[in-house]
């Protein structure tokens, strides 16, 4: 009999300064590019929905930042440590982003993710969400001038519109 993997124990919270030691340590260890300190402090400052993924065993296993708009979420960033990713910790942030942009009225959520990552444009599409363009030179890149982004939108039907 085949046991079926139960997903680890892990919870959100909302990220405090006193997160962003480990989270430096995960952003620098995915992308040539990483987001400083200022970048996270200014997203918090602004008053950006930002929250960190713990489990029990490894403490801060990602994060996301999202900025709200006119009936929509812009997601900013959301990253998992590389030793634990494909766990399902970037779906589970997903659903509570939707949550967050539901409670907030949005009717889309964005993003922007680079052409070459292959595998987060995977997970966004088994996701649900639907290629709607492309920003030319969007990202710096080593060894060439810039990388394009794919814009990609996921569609919140269950968002209450209108006024009151």
């Amino acid at each position: 009999m085949n046991a079926v993997l139960q997903p680890p124990p892990r919870s959100l919270s909302m990220l405090t300064e006193n997160d962003f030691d480990e989270v430096m340590v995960i952003e620098q260890a995915i992308y040539d590019f990483p987001w400083t300190r200022g970048n996270f402090l200014d997203s918090l400052r602004a008053g950006y929905p930002a929250e960190v993924l713990r489990t029990p065993q490894d403490g801060v296993v990602g994060y996301f930042v999202a900025m709200f708009g006119v009936d929509e979420v812009h997601l900013l960033n959301l990253s998992v440590a590389p030793a634990l990713q494909r766990r399902g910790h970037a779906r589970y942030m997903l659903d509570a982003l939707r949550s967050i942009a539901r409670a907030h009225r949005a009717s889309q959520l964005w993003l922007e993710v680079r052409i070459s990552n292959l595998n987060a444009r995977g997970l966004y599409e088994r996701y649900g969400f639907r290629n709607v363009g492309l920003r030319r030179g969007y990202y710096p890149a080593r060894g060439r001038a810039r990388e394009d982004a794919v814009v990609m939108s996921l569609q919140i039907p269950e968002a209450v519109h209108g006024l009151g």
